[in-house]
């Protein structure tokens, strides 16, 4: 099979031949049809200080993708071949504490799909039965079904605190942080401010539904504030875009009692004022990946029951591109300027 391939610890990755993988008893080998590109993907391909701490060579990447069910193995009891299905990329081992209290999202054993073990760049992927998401709506897409990851991280990570009637800031507007607007509307949520610097990403915040798109090199979180006509400091803060600053920023913009999520991972050691986070009694959340399944039922339901929410996180979207132009799709995806890159796999 065609696979885009890392062979060792180094910088760069290439489309090559690889041995299609097999499945065992309680697999499910899938055809892929899309794949979208991550920030992790950017890093593996970098082989920067990221992808050397968490990464196993040599490597199939990508972990972002849908696909369609050719063979199952014998222990498999409900996916079947021709089953059209996302992939829950995080692999739990099922027998520590927290995956035996049914908090797999905490396990302290995952192996992630294309970090520590082959993923979805790729023309076939394997992963166990229990990873398949089957339950999609017909109207979700090849494109839309390959950010069901991402989008379960927008979804766990809004859905961590309640929303009706709050005021939310999300810094970093992001793949992420643009679907999270439509998740956190969907929830209840009063006013949305997200921040970023891209000109484009802005635009397709505003498209999103957000009352305010900020460019923080223009205007201050505060000055927003002021904008929207906010009394007080914002409720619940969505942190996605891994920047220290943008983090310091939202805490010193918080509601007294405000509690934020924190999905972005910081590149570099960030500096906080922690008398701020005491004395005006915040609460910080980690967000790591989605809650195992229940965010999977949450993203489905909304997504069908709901249009509108449907087209935006469809929207977010902006680039498809066949698979034999990995290259530019992760230039395109490197650039920061646009919504999610996605690799058609389906006529390789």
């Amino acid at each position: 099979m065609k696979a885009l391939y890392k062979p060792g610890p180094q910088p760069g990755l290439e489309l090559t031949d690889r041995p299609e993988p097999q499945a065992g008893p309680a697999d499910v080998k899938i055809r892929v049809l899309a794949t979208g590109i991550c920030g992790t993907d950017l890093h593996i391909q970098a082989w920067d200080a990221s992808a050397q701490s968490m990464l196993v060579t040599p490597l199939v990447p990508g972990h972002e993708f849908y696909g369609e069910v050719v063979e199952v193995g014998e222990d498999v009891r409900e996916v079947r071949v021709g089953d059209r299905v996302s992939g829950e990329g995080h692999i739990v081992c099922g027998m520590c504490r927290n995956c035996r209290a049914g908090r797999r999202q905490m396990c302290i054993n995952v192996v992630s799909v294309g970090v520590q073990r082959d993923g979805a760049f790729a023309e076939y992927v394997v992963i166990p039965e229990a990873n398949a998401w089957v339950h999609h709506d017909p109207s979700v897409t090849p494109e839309l079904g390959a950010i069901f990851d991402p989008f379960g991280n927008a979804v766990h990570t809004a859905l961590s605190f309640p929303l009706v009637g709050e005021d939310v800031l999300i810094t970093g507007a992001g793949p992420i942080g643009l679907m999270a607007i439509s998740v956190a509307r969907h929830a209840g949520a009063r006013k949305i401010a997200i921040t970023d610097v891209s000109a484009q990403r802005l635009d397709l915040a505003r498209q999103m539904g957000a009352d305010l798109a900020v460019d923080v090199s223009r205007m201050t979180v505060a000055e927003a504030q002021r904008e929207l006509g906010m009394l007080e400091g914002f409720d619940v803060g969505f942190e996605m875009s891994g920047r220290p600053a943008a983090l310091q920023g939202m805490i010193e913009n918080m509601n007294h009692g405000g509690r934020i999520a924190l999905l972005g991972l910081p590149a570099e050691a960030a500096e906080m004022d922690w008398g701020k986070v005491v004395t005006h009694m915040l609460t910080l959340k980690g967000i790591y990946g989605r809650e195992m399944f229940e965010t999977w039922y949450a993203m489905s339901a909304m997504l069908s029951s709901n249009p509108v929410l449907r087209r935006h996180v469809a929207s977010v979207v902006t680039d498809v591109l066949p698979a034999e132009r990995w290259e530019e799709g992760f230039a395109v995806a490197r650039s920061g300027t646009g919504g999610k890159v996605v690799l058609d796999w389906s006529g390789v």
